[in-house]
């Protein structure tokens, strides 16, 4: 049994990197999908697909380098766990590594990038930083 999917999804990308896979797949769920969605429209990961064919939907990443080989996710990090949730007010979004990073928050309107959630002035769960 899974406790923590979106840590295993984060997991997965961050194995991914380091291999230099193309691609990696895991469970999909409404919540990753966005995660994932929110990661590649900030431009750390080229595409991501739910895959409907088989028997549960599966989510494709597709993995995105730099012109040397290396990622595009430096470092990724689960702030709020199972065990410890972390919420914050929109007054409060944690700057990344001084704004060269996100933070992916779980807000009412949604799965929201740092920047967004401050400029619609909404908190949340803050789910992961990414640089």
């Amino acid at each position: 049994m899974m406790t923590d999917p979106v840590g295993d999804m984060l997991t997965r990308i961050r194995n991914a990197g380091r291999a230099r896979n193309d691609q990696t797949k895991c469970p999909s769920s409404r919540l990753k999908a966005a995660v994932a969605g929110v990661l590649a429209a900030e431009g750390f990961l080229s595409d991501v697909q739910v895959d409907q064919s088989g028997r549960h939907p599966e989510l494709i990443i597709q993995m995105r380098y730099r012109d040397n080989g290396t990622t595009m996710i430096d470092g990724l990090r689960r702030v709020s766990k199972p065990g410890r949730r972390v919420y914050v007010g929109a007054s409060s979004i944690p700057k990344v590594r001084n704004g060269l990073g996100i933070a992916v928050l779980s807000t009412s309107r949604g799965v929201l990038c740092d920047r967004d959630a401050r400029e619609a002035k909404v908190g949340g769960e803050v789910l992961c930083e990414v640089w």
